[in-house]
């Protein structure tokens, strides 16, 4: 499971550190695609597996559905880890997530995401405003 807030630097190369800790739940490698609020998602190659068969059955007569799994699949990458534990992001995500240098990483239980370190600040505390009002509409569906 992936949980807890990195905050890490891309180099002029466009690497990535990964956490230490998301390496070993990770493996060997892992996709990288676009993900929603413009920030980026890695999936561990099993969840892509699960999220990438859900998409290809979504149905290709709807609009919505037919572009949502275009962004998603035709924006993944696979990406593996260095010695180091750097991923290299492509240009394309890169200008897609508007990252600059400082960037955060967030375990979402089976996924990271990778955001700008600013707008990852604005996000959050716009979240943590709302907090009260998220939790009573989660309520009502369980949560």
């Amino acid at each position: 499971m992936f949980i807890g807030e990195y905050k890490h630097t891309i180099d002029v190369k466009k690497r990535l550190s990964i956490p230490a800790k998301f390496r070993r739940e990770l493996g060997k490698g892992a996709v990288i695609t676009r993900g929603i609020d413009n920030c980026l998602v890695i999936y561990p190659l099993k969840e892509w597996k699960v999220m990438s068969d859900k998409l290809g059955k979504l149905p290709s007569s709807q609009v919505e559905a037919r572009g949502f799994a275009r962004i998603m699949l035709a924006g993944a990458a696979a990406v593996q880890f260095d010695s180091l534990g750097r991923i290299l992001i492509p240009e394309y995500l890169k200008k897609y997530a508007l990252l600059a240098k400082n960037v955060v990483i967030t375990g979402l239980y089976n996924r990271l995401e990778i955001w700008d370190s600013k707008k990852w600040d604005s996000y959050k505390k716009k979240m943590e405003k709302d907090v009260g009002d998220i939790a009573g509409k989660l309520g009502e569906l369980g949560i």
